[in-house]
């Protein structure tokens, strides 16, 4: 087990932590620098580097962007998001695993949803099977790496989607997630259900806006790990497409005054975040 695996691991023993996605190599360095413990990949935030929807992202174009990330961060903890392995079957699932820990990442997530709108989520049974062998590749390799099994009820349009993720939540806990993870949830009483499925396992929360949260009050639920999934990404775009729209539509250039004076040219990478990561 590595110096950056056996931090991850300490990080997820007590307390809670935030876990933001960078997107791209500058992020990464930029948050790193910020004094975030730990990083997790975005899949969507990535796809919109790419010209691309999120989950249209090939496998290894997918593996060669987190061993990038892991790269450039290399004493810092990156959990990847590695969608739902890439394969529909347990043995396809385990073999991803095993590509994905080659990165050198610390963690990696395997959700249940299926790509598919006819069927969005796999059914239970089968889901199980894909998060056992997904544990067995980790046990396997001997990498200590941990393991999120997520629950896509919420993201998927489930009909009852908390009822449904505090049943595929204890089951993943039980087939050996080390971590659990249903984003979507917006409610205490939700957070509480599924941390109380969660059987002890940590809990990782998204926060994808304002839900009214503070970092120790979702500790106080019994949160243990917070992620932000693709938000940072969208503001960062938001900015991008609000400030190239007034160029286009109204021949406007306010929107580099307002979203562009905080980030000095050239400094702010040569200096500033060198200066960051010196003090680290």
């Amino acid at each position: 087990m590595t110096p950056v695996v056996e931090s991850f691991r300490h990080l997820h023993e007590s307390g809670v932590f935030t876990i933001p996605n960078p997107w791209d190599v500058g992020s990464a360095r930029w948050l790193r620098a910020a004094g975030f413990k730990a990083l997790a990949t975005t899949s969507a935030g990535f796809a919109f580097t790419q010209g691309r929807a999120d989950q249209d992202v090939p496998r290894d174009l997918m593996l060669k962007h987190i061993a990038e990330i892991v790269a450039c961060v290399p004493d810092v903890p990156v959990n990847a998001d590695f969608e739902n392995g890439y394969a529909d079957d347990p043995k396809g699932v385990a073999e991803n695993v095993h590509l994905c820990l080659r990165t050198g990442v610390a963690g990696l997530s395997i959700e249940d949803a299926t790509g598919r709108a006819d069927e969005p989520l796999y059914e239970l049974p089968l889901a199980v099977e894909r998060i056992k062998a997904a544990r067995e590749a980790i046990d396997k390799a001997g990498s200590g790496v941990l393991l999120t099994g997520r629950a896509e009820c919420f993201l998927t349009g489930h009909p009852d989607p908390l009822n449904e993720a505090v049943k595929r939540i204890a089951a993943y806990a039980e087939a050996g997630a080390h971590v659990v993870y249903a984003p979507g949830l917006k409610t205490r009483d939700e957070i509480t259900a599924i941390v109380e499925a969660a059987q002890g396992r940590p809990v990782n929360m998204l926060v994808f806006g304002d839900l009214g949260f503070s970092v120790n009050e979702l500790g106080g639920l019994g949160v243990r790990r917070i992620s932000v999934g693709a938000a940072l990404a969208r503001a960062a775009w938001a900015a991008f497409i609000r400030t190239a729209k007034l160029i286009q539509e109204d021949g406007s250039f306010a929107g580099f005054k307002k979203n562009g004076d905080s980030v000095p040219l050239n400094g702010f990478f040569r200096d500033d975040l060198k200066a960051r990561e010196a003090h680290q």
